[in-house]
């Protein structure tokens, strides 16, 4: 970004969430609660995953990238909010700054393909199931993968260098919990439809095409599940599904709200709720979600516990 005097040359101001101490405190204590959480349901799926040879299977092992996924991307941002709610200088360094840009970008990115990634996953599983171990092959599900990881972080890098790059005339004090790209354009001094166009298209084409492949996803399985007769086998298919439409209801509403909106109707208090609520609610209730809803990672994970605390007793 472009660069002032002093020392906001060399950091920036996060404003938080809220201006009174006792609120702060507060609400510290929440999100840390929050953090801790996020921690332990991502790393108790991630490890249940691999330690169970049932679930070593193509949905799981996208479900373990989104855990991993989701385990990132609070950690790029929740730490150092939680840093700057106990102090009184709430700073991070500009090449923090840059860096959560660019990780935050990048895991947004990475999730919305995995999603859709996953959905075709479902697609597969239901409206293929013979020839299911042979399209969702061990060689295509990590193809797959890599593209989505390597997708996300070459496309963000554009994005940032893009932001980062715009005069701010010595402004640093940014009105967010973190450095989240709409809230660093508004430090721009100069004119930024440009840039809010490429990062309009970018989101269209991140945001939309994956939500479009999704739906279209879904589309076929509802066809090919209300063929099923039994009604007992149109419940067991869509259970397959609800926790993954709960995922992907809850991080395209909030996206979409953030990144797909007219500058001019821009509401940077609004937004800082939205991105509180997918930045680290949303990764929370995912591993929920999962561990809650699918019984198969439920089964798992009371193994791996009966396991770990039997061989202790003994």
């Amino acid at each position: 970004m472009g660069l002032g005097n002093g020392s906001s040359r060399w950091e920036f101001i996060l404003m938080g969430i809220s201006d009174q101490p006792h609120l702060e405190m507060l609400l510290f204590v929440v999100f840390l609660v929050l953090y801790v959480l996020n921690l332990v349901g991502n790393l108790a799926i991630i490890v249940v995953l691999w330690l169970e040879p049932c679930l070593h299977t193509p949905m799981y092992f996208f479900l373990s990238n989104l855990s991993f996924l989701d385990l990132c991307y609070t950690t790029s941002t929740v730490p150092q909010m939680l840093v700057n709610m106990c102090s009184t200088h709430k700073s991070i360094t500009w090449a923090g700054c840059v860096a959560q840009l660019y990780v935050s970008l990048s895991l947004g990115c990475t999730e919305c393909l995995l999603l859709a990634v996953m959905a075709y996953d479902r697609y597969a599983a239901i409206c293929q199931p013979l020839r299911y171990t042979i399209v969702m092959s061990r060689r295509l599900c990590m193809q797959m993968a890599a593209t989505v990881w390597l997708s996300g972080f070459s496309n963000s890098m554009l994005q940032t260098i893009l932001t980062v790059r715009l005069p701010r005339c010595g402004r640093n004090r940014v009105n967010h919990f973190f450095c989240e790209m709409p809230a660093l354009l508004k430090l721009a001094c100069v004119d930024t439809s440009s840039t809010e166009a490429e990062a309009f298209a970018v989101s269209v084409i991140f945001l939309l095409v994956p939500l479009g492949l999704i739906l279209v996803s879904y589309s076929y399985i509802v066809i090919a599940v209300l063929r099923i007769r039994s009604a007992q086998g149109r419940l067991k298919a869509f259970n397959t599904c609800a926790s993954h439409l709960a995922v992907v209801s809850l991080f395209y509403g909030t996206a979409i709200f953030t990144y797909l909106q007219p500058p001019s109707s821009y509401s940077q208090d609004r937004s800082n709720m939205v991105s509180l609520f997918y930045g680290v609610i949303a990764p929370m209730l995912n591993s929920l979600i999962y561990t809650l809803r699918n019984k198969d990672v439920h089964g798992a994970l009371r193994r791996v516990l009966g396991r770990l605390f039997g061989n202790k007793r003994t």
